[in-house]
């Protein structure tokens, strides 16, 4: 949706001036955005619970409708979420992917003790070893969950069928009591484009998909776009279950209020 507001000029409708910066590391992301270089940042609410929790004043102002899916290999034997007890699987610890991977084994019933867990923080990497089946599955964003599926890997779970978000978008406190009538702008431009991408084909995207958002030409035509809804706020249920995560894992402080985390002034 940014890249679609920013490419129809729906900001500049809006009076609003916003610069897009892409990362491919997470860690470079957070280093930008705790340093004060960005304003805002997409993020997971795992690790901007763990920004907040350790003193970073940022807070969530809508949630993204973008997914992770389970992707297992093909000769890995997993069709479903069943499956994967005695597997090997690749994680980055204690991050979203760490998160969503022990909410689909909590679905099966699978105790953490019975699976493999490898970590492996770069996607890229752990798309690698997938490929190569040095992995059984992993957790993987698009555009590296569309690729993995053309190898003939299969999709297990995407954990859109839990009902369940786990990304937004977070601005730091000050700049939202300070710009507080440029954020409402910035969303007013989100939800025209909204509006735009549920209007159109897909294939109205393609040159978006490939030069903005990295999709290799040869996959865009199988692309599947999440369905997106118009700015809302994080879901009660979905900061619920990641606080109790973060909080069995002894990654937040047991007095943390997940709640401290969501601004509700912003959306129009």
């Amino acid at each position: 949706p940014l890249a679609v507001a920013q490419e129809n000029g729906f900001f500049e409708q809006e009076g609003v001036n916003v610069t897009i910066h892409k990362f491919y590391s997470a860690n470079e992301r957070d280093a930008a955005f705790q340093s004060g270089n960005l304003d805002g940042t997409i993020l997971d609410y795992t690790g901007a619970a763990i920004q907040r929790a350790g003193g970073i004043n940022l807070k969530m102002t809508s949630q993204c409708d973008g997914s992770f899916v389970l992707v297992a290999g093909k000769e890995s034997g997993v069709v479903s979420i069943q499956d994967l007890k005695d597997k090997r699987l690749a994680v980055s610890r204690n991050t979203v992917i760490d998160f969503c991977t022990d909410l689909v084994l909590q679905q099966a019933n699978i105790a953490e003790k019975d699976v493999d867990k490898v970590e492996i923080n770069k996607i890229p990497l752990r798309l690698e070893m997938l490929r190569n089946g040095k992995i059984d599955a992993t957790m993987l964003p698009d555009p590296f969950a569309t690729i993995a599926l053309e190898g003939g890997n299969k999709n297990v779970i995407d954990i859109n069928e839990l009902d369940l978000r786990v990304t937004g978008i977070a601005f730091h406190d000050e700049v939202i009591a300070e710009k507080e009538e440029g954020l409402k702008s910035f969303y007013r431009a989100y939800n025209s484009a909204i509006a735009l991408i549920k209007s159109q084909p897909l294939s109205a995207f393609e040159s978006l998909l490939t030069t903005e958002i990295g999709f290799p030409a040869e996959f865009v035509g199988k692309v599947q776009l999440p369905h997106y809804a118009m700015a809302q706020l994080p879901q009660p249920k979905d900061l619920e279950r990641v606080e109790q995560w973060l909080k069995a894992k002894n990654l937040v402080p047991s007095d943390f209020d997940i709640n401290t985390l969501i601004a509700t002034s912003l959306i129009p």
